[in-house]
């Protein structure tokens, strides 16, 4: 019997002690416990530098301001303000462990070697990483802290978080021993996975470059976008390109680890991160601590603290939602979870016992202690929401289904037929002239499409964790149990037998995965409107600067076709005007088709029809045209809005590619108005070409830039408003967009942005003529 001494608090009293990953929920997790329980220990925090973020400022906003520290908070009780304890005990290092050197300065590096512990853990932890990425941070992540450790007189004791899961998909008892090469003895050499990943991330990178992957690129981003302008085209482009490597990056790490028995890339890169940091570590002390499937807080800093989604999260809302209506498993089969803070109490207790007492590798485990089967989490998650219903948008429970146990084939298959039917769906439904809210149907389409890929993912990424019958050995973690005594195992639980599986699932886990995730657990019809009436408000704050907006179906329900063919019909006998309304309607087609792929072009190509135009007939013909077409198809709501903006203080602009001529009676409801405007021959008539780069696509958003820059006001507190994925470029340039009257494209991206949308209409009671014409006033001077 090993005599049982206290360890903990006298052991890490007053050392300084070093984290990686304090971002994470095990890292901010240990951060707390820390600062908490263990008097006058100082903290050094690894913590990569952000694009627009250090980290001290990283500290303060993502891991000081999680509510896990208010005990800590409540504990101090004013006397010592929670800011100056994290000041003097708290101190942040640059460093990144994806790069050689740990990308630490010379003074960092020292600060590091003077600590007495170093806490590895830092992981790319989701299960679909991409391969290069996956293999950096996890293989060889915990071999650069090693080396930056090296030389030392007396090195700090390393101690390098992992997982149970690195004994891959093996069936029985897995052991807390070294996987030295694979989980069945593969002989991997973890040298050569490393160049390997290496060399596929440029392989993919150069593939992704060849012209037919580009074009085909193009084509997606095109067909994503429609007409939004060569800038954002290539941004699109650009972005598909660089999805295509990292989903092909996801793939391979999949490929391989199944290839190899893993579950996973994840799995995979920690096992062979465990093999190359036994190799590499030198002269440093290391331990090796592998949790199981991580979740919820079972009582430290409080029950079911969380943060950030783990594993079990998302199937468990889908579920729960009435999205999943199977899930592969094996009944009978153990599920491996345990409660982060036992995670962190056995960390601590390794780090605290030391390098000479402590095991070269503890599992934190339950399945070979206290099991929990998958069967009775089922019944505990489904008598849960039975009982605990969540509801509908409409106030109404959702009933959650009887939950078999089929294979993982049966289950992907009915989501991938299901995927392919709103794919195709969905291309029909964008293939059509849809606007408003009938494009809304497109939107929430993509929304269940989007449901049941993450459903698809679920099963793909998690399913085999379900199916794992490997029993995680503890008797080197019980043993570190064994050396503490009643006071240490009081304070630093870390036995997992001491969890009622049913209590921590219904009364501790279930509901706090349903505050975390925000499902609605009240019966009652959703606010359906607080969020669009949340964002009207932001856009008519004084705040704001200035508010631009696009013309056509997004203040009138009109266009230049409309124009023209009111002035073209003008002058035209009826059976004159008979004709033209036909071969108008002939040309459609051609003409929308044109439209949907520049909307330069199209204007370029149409306005040619005003060739010889006399000036004078336009200009006398225009005011009747903008009280007989313009205002009776112009959107109510959105006059108000522009004089909103006005009694606001705001200045507005019109941006449009119609003609100048056809909206200038609109001017005194702007200060500004920018449209097309087209040169006048000798005789004075219309050229029928235009006398500058009509304002659409990306020069909106230019001519906008311009006004702001020119009244020094800024982007970012003005608003637009547009109907088309062709306005994006103005869209995505100020602070608020608006998509009015939608079409199906900007519909779906609106939603998915958070965007708010208006559904504006004309008066009832106005004429819906297929083609609008003018009533016969002379036989003569038709344009």
């Amino acid at each position: 019997m090993l005599e049982r001494t206290p360890v903990i608090a006298e052991s890490l009293a007053g050392k300084r002690i070093a984290i990686t990953g304090s971002t994470g929920f095990v890292g901010t997790a240990l951060v707390e416990r820390l600062l908490r329980s263990v008097p006058d220990c100082e903290l050094v925090l690894l913590i990569r530098d952000g694009k627009r973020t250090k980290g001290p400022e990283r500290l303060r906003r993502e891991i000081l301001k999680n509510d896990c520290f208010d005990v800590l908070r409540r504990q101090l009780g004013g006397a010592v303000p929670f800011e100056e304890v994290t000041t003097r005990r708290i101190k942040t290092i640059a460093g990144d462990v994806s790069a050689d050197g740990l990308g630490l300065s010379a003074a960092d590096g020292a600060i590091l070697a003077s600590c007495d512990v170093v806490i590895h853990s830092a992981a790319a932890v989701a299960f679909d990483s991409p391969l290069d990425s996956a293999i950096e941070i996890n293989l060889l992540g915990p071999t650069r802290v090693a080396q930056a450790l090296q030389g030392l007189g007396v090195a700090p004791h390393l101690v390098a978080v992992s997982t149970c899961y690195v004994a891959g998909n093996r069936r029985g008892n897995a052991p807390e021993e070294l996987v030295s090469a694979g989980p069945f003895d593969l002989g991997l050499d973890w040298r050569k996975e490393v160049a390997g990943a290496r060399r596929l991330r440029s392989d993919l990178d150069a593939k992704s470059r060849e012209p037919e992957a580009l074009r085909r690129f193009r084509h997606e981003a095109r067909t994503e976008l429609g007409a939004a302008g060569t800038p954002a085209l290539a941004s699109k482009t650009e972005q598909l390109r660089t999805r295509w490597v990292h989903d092909e990056l996801v793939e391979a790490g999949r490929a391989r680890a199944a290839s190899l028995g893993w579950p996973d890339a994840y799995a995979y890169t920690k096992a062979l991160g465990e093999q190359a940091l036994t190799e590499s570590k030198g002269n440093v002390p290391v331990s090796i601590v592998r949790p199981s499937i991580i979740e919820s807080a079972y009582a430290e800093p409080r029950p079911g603290w969380i943060r950030g989604f783990r594993m079990a999260e998302p199937v468990i809302l889908s579920y729960a939602r009435g999205l999943l209506k199977e899930f592969p498993g094996v009944p009978e089969g153990t599920v491996d979870v345990i409660p982060v803070d036992l995670v962190v109490a056995s960390i601590i207790a390794v780090a605290a016992v030391g390098p000479d007492r402590a095991p070269a590798i503890s599992q934190v485990a339950s399945g070979s202690r206290n099991p929990l089967k998958y069967r009775t989490m089922i019944d505990c998650i489904r008598d849960y929401f039975t009982e605990h219903p969540l509801y509908d948008a409409e106030g109404s429970p959702i009933l959650v289904p009887e939950w078999t146990f089929p294979g993982r084939g049966r289950v992907q298959a009915q989501l991938e037929r299901a995927k392919s039917i709103m794919t195709r769906t969905e291309k029909l439904l964008q293939a059509l002239p849809l606007r408003g809210k009938q494009a809304e149907w497109t939107a929430k389409l993509e929304d269940k499409k989007t449901e049941v890929e993450r459903a698809l993912e679920y099963v793909e990424l998690y399913g085999l964790y379900t199916e794992c019958e490997a029993i995680y050995s503890v008797d080197n973690l019980m043993s570190v149990w064994d050396m503490l005594d009643a006071d240490d195992q009081a304070a630093f639980c870390f036995d997992p037998a001491i969890v009622d599986w049913t209590t921590y699932i219904t009364e501790t886990h279930l509901p706090s995965v349903v505050e975390h995730g925000r499902a609605k657990s009240t019966p009652g019809k959703s606010n359906i409107e607080a969020r669009p009436q949340r964002l009207r408000k932001q856009v008519l704050s004084e705040e704001r600067h200035v508010a631009a907006f696009d013309l056509e179906n997004t203040l009138i329900a009109s266009n230049v076709v409309d124009s023209y063919s009111w002035l073209a019909t003008r002058r035209l006998p009826t059976e004159d005007k008979i004709r033209y309304v036909l071969q108008t309607l002939k040309e459609a087609p051609s003409l929308l088709s044109l439209d949907r792929k520049d909307r330069s072009d199209f204007l370029r190509h149409f306005y040619r029809r005003y060739e010889d135009a006399p000036v004078a007939q336009i200009e006398t013909d225009v005011q009747e045209l903008f009280t007989k077409l313009i205002l009776t198809k112009s959107f109510p709501a959105g006059i108000r809005r522009v004089r909103e903006h006005r009694a606001l203080g705001h200045k507005t602009i019109l941006i449009t590619g119609a003609l100048s001529f056809v909206v200038e009676p609109l001017r005194p409801l702007f200060d500004e108005i920018v449209a097309s405007s087209m040169t006048i021959k000798a005789n004075g008539r219309y050229s029928g070409e235009l006398s500058e780069v009509p304002p659409t696509g990306e020069t909106r958003a230019q001519v906008l830039a311009d006004y702001c820059s020119s009244l020094g006001l800024r982007l970012d507190q003005s608003i637009a408003y547009a109907d088309s994925t062709s306005d994006l470029p103005m869209l995505e340039a100020v602070g608020f967009p608006v998509a009015v009257n939608p079409e199906t494209r900007l519909a779906a991206i609106a939603r998915k942005r958070g965007w708010l949308v208006e559904n504006w209409s004309k008066s009832p009671g106005g004429p819906r003529p297929l083609l609008p014409v003018a009533a016969t006033r002379s036989k003569a001077g038709a344009v």
